[in-house]
């Protein structure tokens, strides 16, 4: 067995900072760690193992809400897997539908750009279009008669 990390070494073996070490406690999401007599956390090789797996679930987007629900699915050895994929497909499709929100405001954005003359004049279709109340851009493409490939007049 290996002997305790101080937070900074902690850190640097799973990879998540020590300011969201603090912050996983604060919220829950990772146990309060165990002190020296002099007030230092200290962390065993499992608590740097669970860091590494939140790490983990960050870079793959899920939310605080969505890795407390993985944690306990992996902490718990007699849980069913589809329990485990239902929350990953659940994910895939919110990943989804923000590609095509993004998508769409890329594709919106790329036709202002290309309408701007990007010269001397002050009239700027980019400017006019955020002028609007409307919205812009939506899952479904972009509003207000713009449309992309299109040059504005």
């Amino acid at each position: 067995m290996s002997a305790p990390m101080n937070i900074g070494e902690a850190a640097k073996a799973s990879g998540v900072s020590a300011k969201m070490i603090r912050h996983y406690e604060s919220v829950g999401l990772f146990p309060e760690a165990s002190r020296t007599e002099a007030g230092y956390r200290q962390y065993s090789e499992k608590e740097v193992s669970t860091l590494r797996f939140v790490r983990q679930s960050r870079d793959l987007g899920f939310s605080i809400e969505q890795i407390r629900e993985l944690l306990g699915l992996w902490q718990n050895r007699r849980r069913p897997s589809r329990q485990v994929k239902a929350l990953a497909e659940a994910h895939l499709q919110e990943l989804e539908q923000k590609l095509q929100e993004l998508q769409a405001m890329k594709s919106t954005l790329q036709h202002l750009v290309h309408c701007c003359h990007g010269d001397d004049r002050p009239d700027c279709p980019i400017l006019d279009t955020l002028a609007q109340g409307e919205p812009v851009a939506v899952a479904h493409g972009p509003r207000n008669g713009l449309r992309p490939g299109k040059a504005a007049a």
